[in-house]
């Protein structure tokens, strides 16, 4: 199979779908791997590195997206790129459909098979393939957190591990997942003082196991959610319902009751966001304001530390790739229900019941297209 990946062209999206490793177990299984120069330089991959590797470099995006049966990204495709999608062609990235009704309907209309590396599943019910990125965006939540809390950049001027005579700052994460769990360990590694809400009662417990007196658990009820929000400095958005739109947790009137210069930072932001007064904004312009409270909502979070996070993230996604490539999307997805959870688009249907539902399109199982 004829493989190719592209330069992302997102916003300050400096990872790329195929390191120079990745490009070599492909072709050392027999495939031609596709890469538009420059596209790894985001983490130090020159490509010459990709000529070593045995992959053809390519002048420009265009050509790979016209001639390659797969298509490795990283995000999803902007519009300049779903423009170029064709008919029969694989498409193997993030997605997030959920939220952008915009680039759904785009991809229906190529007629691309569109796998999503958000919804393949794993043993469990776990989500495998965003598991690594959800770690590094977990720990980059109170980098980013921390910083928007100076005040420089609009926030009280508080330093979360505080200084002895002066008590540190007050971290809130809403839900106790990977994301979350991973915020959490770095806030309590900065000496903060943290609270953790989450639904689950096995959650809760698993955490309270884990962090001891670091860190303190509670049920995430609405009463909870709103007197937590009164007493924090910093709030971490780490909820998730795999394939659909994130549930908002925090409404414009309860940032009323919250400190001014207070920081929400909405990790979910690319499954359309878990406060109400979200947008999604770039690594350019990273925060804004809403009645005080600084809001930092950048929907590639993991894409500032673009090295770390595309080893990461190949080392996940590369053996369904080589599995696609050596077997074709059908007969790989038969084999493996798990990667079949992963076909968000084929042929201009929508396999994926949670978009489908949330944008109002018809539903075509998995099963049905594959039979």
């Amino acid at each position: 199979m004829r493989v190719g990946t592209v330069k992302e062209i997102k916003n300050h999206e400096y990872r790329v779908g195929l390191a120079p490793e990745s490009a070599r177990e492909l072709a050392s299984h027999g495939h031609e791997v596709w890469v538009e120069r420059g596209a790894g330089l985001g983490i130090g991959a020159s490509d010459q590195d990709y000529v070593e590797a045995g992959a053809t470099l390519v002048d420009d995006a265009a050509t790979i997206f016209a001639q390659c049966e797969m298509v490795v990204k990283v995000k999803e495709p902007q519009a300049a790129e779903r423009a170029m999608l064709r008919e029969g062609q694989i498409l193997y990235t993030y997605l997030h459909l959920a939220p952008d009704p915009e680039q759904t309907a785009d991809l229906l209309k190529s007629g691309v098979t569109a796998i999503a590396y958000e919804t393949v599943t794993g043993p469990g019910g776990s989500l495998p393939l965003l598991k690594p990125m959800s770690q590094v965006a977990g720990r980059m939540s109170i980098q980013a957190g921390a910083t928007a809390l100076e005040k420089a950049h609009g926030g009280r001027g508080v330093l979360l591990g505080g200084v002895p005579g002066v008590l540190p700052g007050r971290v809130l994460v809403l839900g106790g997942g990977v994301v979350g769990f991973n915020a959490a360990q770095m806030a309590v590694g900065l000496g903060a003082d943290v609270t953790i809400l989450d639904r689950s009662p096995e959650v809760l417990e698993r955490l309270g196991i884990h962090f001891e007196s670091r860190a303190k658990t509670c049920f995430a009820n609405a009463s909870n959610v709103r007197q937590m929000l009164c007493e924090a400095d910093l709030v971490i958005g780490a909820v998730l319902v795999p394939g659909a739109a994130a549930p908002k947790l925090v409404t414009r009137e309860m940032l009323g009751g919250m400190k001014p210069g207070a920081v929400l930072v909405d990790v979910a932001i690319d499954q359309g966001g878990c406060f109400e007064t979200s947008r999604a904004t770039t690594h350019a312009d990273p925060t804004f304001v809403v009645d005080g409270i600084v809001h930092y909502c950048v929907a590639n979070m993991p894409g500032a530390v673009a090295r770390t996070s595309t080893y990461a993230l190949n080392n996940v996604t590369l053996p369904h790739a080589l599995a696609i490539a050596d077997r074709g999307w059908k007969a790989a997805l038969k084999a493996d229900p798990h990667l079949a959870n992963g076909l968000n688009v084929h042929a201009g249907k929508l396999t994926y019941e949670a978009v489908a539902r949330e944008l109002g399109y018809d539903y075509v199982p998995v099963a049905e297209v594959l039979a």
